[in-house]
Parts: C-alpha cells; structure tokens; sequence
C-alpha cells in the first residue's frame, strides 16, 4: 500500500481497505488514490477474498477532491479523471467481489460518489454527506449523476445533487434511505456481520452475481462520465468557480 490506505484480513475471507490519511482528511492525494487502486487490485487477484470492505479513519471517511486537484480543473488543465488512476470513484463497483462501504465518518463530493459505488451502504447517523459540486458552482462529476439516482432514488439523488446541501445520517434515515444507519461505532461492526454472512458463500457465485447485477451500471457508466464532463468544460470555467474555491472549499 502507499502509506495511507491498509488492507488487512479481520475475518477469514473478508478484506478491510482503511483510508487513513489524517494529513489530508482523506482527500484523493495522489497516494490515496494510489493506496486504494494497490488495495483493490490485491484484493481482485486473491482468491481467498469473497468481500471487501471499503473504510476510512475517525470522523472521516473520505473528502473527495483536493482544492488544488479542483483549481486545476478550473483552470482548464485537466479532468477528475486524473492521470494513472482515472476511475477511483468506481473502485468498489469494479471489485469482482462485493464491497460494502462502511462510511463511517464524513463523506464529501466525490468521496460520496465513491461510497455509493460499492455493493451494500452502512452510514452514521452522527456523520455528514453531501455532493457539495454545485456548492462551488460547477455540475457533478465522478459518475454521481448516475450513482445518485440509483442508490438514493430520483427525488432524493436529485435533492443531493441539484442543491450541494449537507445531510446528516439521522436526517437521511428519517428520509426513508435503503440502507442501515447506526451510530459510527457501529458501522464497522454491521459492515463486518454483512461481509461473514458473504463469506460463507463460494467466491465464483458472488462473482458471477455482482457482474450480472451491476451490468447495467457499468454498461451506462463511461457515457455518464463522458457527458460529465462535457458539463465540465462548460461550469467548471466560469469565473465564479474559481472565487467559491478559494473562498468556500473546506469549510
């Protein structure tokens, strides 16, 4: 790994991936992204892995973007879909086996989007989500135009996205979401008891479903992107973007 994600074995057949860079609340650094395509690719190639889990540290599970990443894109010098590691964000749907993200702790723009990849959902009901682009004036990116609808549902993905606004956990439960929320000590705990429960079944069968179930998605995902960043080259450039950055990103 690259220092700042871990990959370790809590129960027999179960891979936990811990993002663990404190430095940068779990932005996508470089060797964030590096760590989580290590940890992904050693999972994929083991076969004695039938189900990952996908972490982070504390209060953090993973912030997205990193203010410079985006000024760079502003800046019309490159795309979110950053040189030799441009599909992080779909990571955990890509992972043969299935993967549950155990969000613990905040999870922000394209760290949401990375989250709602993955298989199964566990949220804390003290935590913060958000898909904060528009925030900061520019459309979504990250495959989260897609992923949103398809885990939240059109009117709440819809909600997430169109207005850039804060969730808690607590709210989003009372908002009817399909997926366990619990206090943040026990997201890590229910992530667990779902990946035995995997485990216990034969690696190529949940293979083979995970493929057939996330077909569609993956068929849809690259035309998604593509028209992502078509809105890209259009809002991201507006001169209001770059002032929201300076002024608003992190806060």
């Amino acid at each position: 790994m690259s220092g700042v994600v871990t990959l370790t074995e809590p129960r027999p057949g179960v891979a936990l991936v811990a993002m663990e860079d404190q430095e940068n609340k779990n932005t996508f650094t470089d060797a964030l992204q590096i760590g989580l395509g290590e940890a992904f690719q050693e999972i994929a190639a083991d076969e004695r892995y039938k189900a990952a889990i996908l972490t982070g540290y504390g209060t953090f599970f993973c912030s997205g973007g990193t203010r410079e990443a985006l000024l760079t894109i502003q800046a019309g010098e490159g795309t979110f879909q950053a040189e030799g590691h441009p599909d992080v964000y779909s990571l955990p749907m890509d992972c043969p086996i299935p993967v549950i993200s155990a969000m613990q702790g905040h999870a922000i723009g394209g760290g949401l989007s990375m989250g709602l990849f993955a298989d199964f959902v566990v949220l804390a009901r003290e935590s913060i989500y958000t898909a904060n682009f528009m925030k900061y004036g520019f459309t979504p990116g990250f495959g989260s135009t897609r992923i949103f609808p398809e885990k939240l549902g059109t009117a709440l993905g819809g909600e997430f996205l169109l207005t850039g606004r804060t969730f808690r956990g607590a709210e989003l439960a009372e908002r009817g979401v399909p997926f366990p929320v619990v206090p943040r000590k026990e997201v890590v705990p229910t992530a667990l008891a779902l990946a035995e429960n995997l485990a216990e079944k034969p690696r190529t069968s949940l293979v083979m479903l995970k493929r057939h179930l996330t077909s569609g998605l993956r068929a849809d995902l690259p035309g998604v992107v593509e028209r992502e960043l078509a809105m890209h080259e259009v809002t991201f450039h507006q001169p209001e973007v770059k002032n929201l950055l300076m002024s608003r990103y992190g806060t």
